[in-house]
């Protein structure tokens, strides 16, 4: 394919940044330039001679400027296959002349719905001639240049520099290649918004979501994967995408998982007491809250000290410089926090493969949503977990009543055992995880796992019992056997928390009581697979 010389321009766009230059730069190179209301305005405004787009089309601008360009001496000038002897006679025939290059981009439809515009605004913002004038600009990529990001404009400039004024086939090509992209996205935003905003459904019976591309990841689970981060086009809530990375190398795709398990369940406990969550193959291997945070860390470490090492810590408040310090006394792949003062920076700088994430707050665990995981030949689509439940939904089920401190032990346990692969079993005493079991085919297995990781626990740091003794567990989902009541009673728990609704919870609770225990019961289930 032969270079084609740029001699007519078409611009009209929404974002005007880099505009003025971009005018100036093809003005210089002696293109005629070719716009419509703002965009016309903003180059006349930098000095520059612009023909406007009813000159080319013999129509004014009409109807509130919806139309303007959906004209065929517009768009007969941008899909004319110009070595064609019949598109060549058609364009004389009705005095077409050529646009040999198209920059556009769209009303602001996304950030028209991000503020909370009334219906009439949203739609109005809908963009018809710039998504029409991009299609056919793009289509005909062997004639035409199309460009549709500011930040291109940097590039068409240099491509003209080298090429004399003209652009190469493969530059139009990947040009076009993103400009199919744009209008993808444009009306995938649109598409959402009627189905979930307007119409209020919840899986719509077509489903288009775009992304862009953050940058590619080191490898992915393993070094033969590839991987890449992209981020939605709209952000719901920000996470460790937004975030600032202070210090160390850039983040692996099992960074970037078990860094969302450990800030999701940190979000758990914004704006409560301090609270430090250690993560290891995105399950929870240590969790605890205290009036301070080097004390929380250090309890939550206590919880399964050999898990800890090369894993993940999160915080709901900003670091300090003691707990900086401590974290730096084991080895820890990524720290995530909202915040962190002068004297965190500094520990962690000692460390410099250490990562540092700072984010913007931390994301709302009640947000609503949907998740969706790639199975072969589909999608599963499920909105997100993100029931609760406080201390006033709990049924007690047993003979004997929950203590107030085994009350709050189990709603802790029960916020970290939804954060755990199931089957998952959290043993939780005063604000600190004790033991957990997690990703077991059976309950028992997770309870005794649990009850064998605070035992290791006691040994590691010469305390006179587990701290499962007088704890209280929690079970994401309901116990089927009473085994696995009867392995937490075992480990000395003397409070249960979990779903109920078995077949065979009378079974359950007579196990509860003829061994002491209290037991409540949630009513909702948090498998995590």
């Amino acid at each position: 394919m032969t270079d084609v010389t740029i001699k007519r321009a078409l611009l009209s766009v929404s974002d005007k940044s880099g505009l003025a230059e971009l005018g100036k730069s093809l003005a210089a190179r002696g293109v005629e330039l070719v716009s419509t209301g703002g965009t016309a305005k903003a180059l006349r405004d930098a000095g520059l001679e612009v023909k406007d787009v009813s000159e080319l089309t013999g129509f004014p601008e009409m109807m509130d400027g919806r139309v303007k360009t959906l004209h065929p001496k517009v768009h007969g000038g941008l899909l004319a296959v110009r070595d064609d002897a019949d598109h060549a006679a058609a364009m004389e025939a009705h005095d077409i002349g050529a646009i040999d290059l198209v920059v556009v981009n769209l009303y602001p439809f996304e950030a028209t719905v991000a503020k909370g515009a009334e219906r009439d605004e949203v739609i109005e913002n809908i963009d018809i001639g710039g998504p029409s004038m991009v299609r056919s600009a793009a289509k005909n990529h062997r004639y035409v240049t199309i460009l549709t990001d500011p930040a291109d404009y940097d590039a068409l400039i240099e491509e003209l520099e080298t090429q004399d004024g003209a652009t190469g086939y493969d530059f139009r090509k990947r040009m076009a290649a993103k400009a199919f992209a744009a209008t993808a996205s444009y009306d995938a935003a649109i598409s959402q918004w009627f189905a979930y905003a307007d119409q209020g459904e919840m899986f719509p019976a077509r489903r288009a979501m775009a992304s862009s591309l953050a940058g590619e990841l080191r490898y992915g689970e393993n070094p033969h994967q590839k991987a890449a981060l992209y981020v939605p086009q709209r952000v719901v809530a920000k996470g460790l995408p937004q975030a600032e990375q202070v210090q160390g190398k850039e983040l692996s795709y099992n960074n970037y998982n078990d860094a969302n398990a450990a800030l999701e369940l940190a979000a758990e406990f914004a704006g409560g007491d301090p609270a430090v969550v250690i993560v290891k193959h995105a399950n929870p291997c240590g969790v605890a809250q205290r009036d301070n945070l080097l004390d929380a860390w250090h309890a939550a470490l206590e919880c399964d000290s050999v898990s800890a090492f090369g894993g993940i810590v999160a915080t709901n408040v900003p670091l300090d410089g003691p707990t900086a310090e401590a974290i730096c006394q084991i080895f820890t792949e990524v720290v995530v926090a909202p915040g962190a003062d002068e004297a965190a920076r500094a520990a962690f700088a000692k460390k410099k493969n250490l990562r540092l994430l700072i984010t913007d707050g931390l994301p709302d665990p009640r947000r609503p949503g949907v998740t969706q995981v790639v199975i072969a030949g589909g999608l599963l689509v499920q909105t997100r977990d993100n029931g609760a439940i406080s201390e006033e939904d709990l049924r007690i089920v047993t003979k004997r009543q929950p203590s107030e401190q085994e009350l709050k032990d189990c709603l802790f346990a029960w916020t970290v055992a939804r954060h755990v692969k199931s089957n998952a079993i959290v043993y939780a005493k005063d604000g600190a995880t004790a033991g957990i079991g997690a990703g077991q085919m059976n309950r028992r297995d997770s309870s005794r796992i649990a009850a064998m990781k605070a035992r290791e626990a006691a040994e590691t740091y010469d305390w006179a019992e587990p701290r499962t003794k007088g704890s209280a567990v929690a079970s994401d989902a309901f116990f089927p056997f009473a085994d696995g009541l009867l392995a937490a009673a075992e480990a000395g728990a003397t409070a249960i928390i979990q779903p109920g609704g078995s077949i065979r919870d009378e079974e359950v609770i007579a196990a509860a009581d003829e061994h002491g225990l209290a037991m409540v019961f949630t009513g909702m289930r948090h498998f995590r697979h």
